[in-house]
């Protein structure tokens, strides 16, 4: 028997099957899977999300991130018996699921296996992939053969990655007991390998913003086989919000790796360094003559060691023309969602038609136009009230002449 309910609130140990609304397309997920005689026989509480590559009908290669599990179910999801280990499934969105099985040691009596893992996903649905050269479900497998103590909670905060040619998946968060003893969830933690590295220290974390330092502005660019195919330029602050905990990170181009994609379409930029796993700026061509940021990724580590992760596929900046490039030089804001948003300075970017390895003419954000703007307009103005001063001061100058000639 499966029991589910929703709650606000991410992580708030209910003994139920909650489907729990993090940062805003980030989902928490918490089982508590029961026997014929209501007993607990397995309980898991996680996160994660998928990042998916397909071909286009035009031959070309495009990427979708999974983060959003919507109204999520269970079935198949079971305790296990004499034949067969426990089993968790979930399916979400339009012909999604994910099963991971569970085993325990024929050697050993005090431990099993978090044994493989499987996700499955629908090409047929057309609004994530509208534009799929083939069309169908596609499952990839994953032998993950961890070993687990039988009475202990397995835990493990920091993010996990599996990976192949066309699926990337990310678990966080995660506490597993697969074999529930005498239906009492073990307070014993068995951790993995990464949060036995992060330090029990716990570093404060400010209730309010703290007033930030401008970022250091660094140059990326992606290189394909035909050369230099996108340039940028920026300084980048980002700004969270995290379970009501406002902070400011800097990210700084001397430690941070930068990698990509070009295609004739998109565009991907991905900045990476030792606690952010990725920052994936991607840019669209509309219309077949302008291009413009459409979507933003990110997953990190915060300061507290918990992993934040959030993704828009909707968004609408930096449109400019195709063959030009955009610049900004005042600070802009590219408000991801609610709790997550990306300071700006220094700007300059072009992912499309770079020519030699350099910017193409610019087209200037709006902010900045209106500065040039208001330079020629105070020097005119200046200079006019300069032409009325010496005007005046010559009427006087003549009248006074006049005054004078007359008196004779």
């Amino acid at each position: 028997m499966v029991c589910f309910r929703l709650a606000p609130v991410p992580g708030s140990g209910f003994l139920l099957l909650c489907l729990v609304l993090g940062a805003v397309s980030s989902y928490a997920l918490e089982l508590n899977l029961t026997d014929s005689s209501k007993a607990t026989c397995l309980y898991a509480k996680w996160q994660m999300n998928f990042t998916i590559r397909y071909e286009t009908t035009d031959m070309h290669n495009k990427t979708v991130t999974i983060s959003d599990l919507g109204a999520a179910t269970y079935n198949g999801s079971f305790c296990g018996d004499d034949q067969n280990g426990p089993k968790i499934a979930v399916q979400f969105g339009s012909g999604f699921s994910w099963i991971v099985n569970f085993t325990k040691e024929a050697s050993s009596a005090s431990t099993y296996l978090v044994d493989h893992i499987s996700f499955s996903y629908n090409t047929n649905d057309n609004t994530t992939f509208p534009d799929a050269k083939e069309k169908g479900v596609f499952t990839v497998n994953y032998r993950v053969a961890l070993k687990i103590p039988l009475n202990e909670m397995f835990r493990c905060n920091s993010l996990s990655t599996l990976e192949n040619s066309d699926v990337v998946q990310h678990y966080w968060d995660v506490h597993v007991q697969a074999f529930v003893q005498n239906g009492t969830v073990s307070t014993t933690e068995f951790l993995c390998d990464k949060d036995k590295t992060i330090t029990t220290a716990v570093p404060i974390i400010p209730t309010t913003v703290p007033s930030p330092t401008k970022p250091v502005v660094g140059s990326y660019s992606v290189v394909n086989s035909n050369g230099t195919c996108l340039l940028a330029t920026m300084g980048l602050q980002l700004n969270i919000t995290h379970d009501k905990v406002a902070s400011v990170f800097n990210i700084n181009p001397n430690t941070t790796n930068a990698t990509g994609s070009c295609q004739p379409q998109t565009a991907l930029l991905r900045l990476s360094s030792s606690n952010v796993k990725y920052l994936d700026f991607v840019f669209a061509v509309k219309n077949e003559n302008r291009f413009y940021l459409k979507e933003v990724n990110v997953t990190m580590l915060l300061v507290n060691g918990s992993v934040y992760s959030i993704s828009n596929t909707n968004l609408s900046y930096w449109d400019a023309p195709l063959g030009s490039s955009y610049m900004c030089n005042k600070e802009q804001t590219v408000s991801v969602s609610g709790a997550f948003q990306i300071n700006t300075f220094d700007l300059r970017v072009q992912p499309f038609s770079v020519t030699e390895g350099k910017y193409s003419t610019a087209e200037e954000c709006s902010a900045d136009s209106d500065l040039n703007f208001l330079i020629p307009v105070a020097v005119g103005v200046a200079l006019g009230f300069l032409i009325i001063v010496v005007f005046i001061s010559y009427m006087i100058g003549r009248r006074k002449s006049r005054t004078g000639y007359q008196s004779v």
